[in-house]
């Protein structure tokens, strides 16, 4: 695949333009292009609450925890809770804030940056189902429980790189 993994040496801010050095070469974008995102990380019986998604580019199926972007004014941990009310209509317990992963990659063929923070999160007993339906702009994709060890064996992708040490 051409995911790309940086190692940054040196980062450079001039106005709103931002210039990371890597070994190898240089990864320009605009700090406006910074999306921040707050994703929530729960597992059931080694399995891990997910949703597919799909590069129409690179022809390839990976996975990703729940959440979205967070709002102007809206903290991450407000942010995580209301996108499960919205997606899920559950209102989750946060355990506590995991850290966070400066995720920069390429999908369906542009360059994208994400900060994303990671909540270890519990959903209520009372809502806990084998499969869910989750809305994002009226529609619907699948959200589902796949084993942690499918991830970490490679069988399957999960997004952003490094998540993997959270779970």
């Amino acid at each position: 695949t051409k995911w790309l993994l940086f190692d940054f040496i040196m980062n450079i801010k001039y106005n709103d333009l931002c210039l990371k050095y890597y070994k190898g070469g240089v990864f320009m974008f605009k700090e406006k292009d910074l999306r921040k995102v707050a994703l929530g990380i729960t597992i059931k019986d080694n399995k891990v609450l997910v949703e597919k998604g799909h590069d129409k580019v690179e022809q390839i199926d990976f996975y990703r925890c729940l959440g979205g972007g967070i709002e102007e004014n809206e903290t991450p941990l407000e942010a995580v809770k209301r996108e499960f009310k919205e997606e899920l209509n559950i209102d989750i317990l946060v355990n506590k804030e995991l850290g966070t992963i400066d995720s920069h990659f390429v999908y369906n063929g542009k360059n994208g940056h994400e900060l994303v923070y990671l909540f270890d999160i519990t959903i209520p007993e009372e809502s806990l189902k084998e499969n869910y339906t989750i809305l994002d702009d009226d529609i619907a994709s699948p959200g589902e429980w796949i084993s942690i060890n499918e991830f970490k064996s490679g069988e399957k992708i999960i997004f952003p790189k490094g998540i993997i040490e959270y779970l």
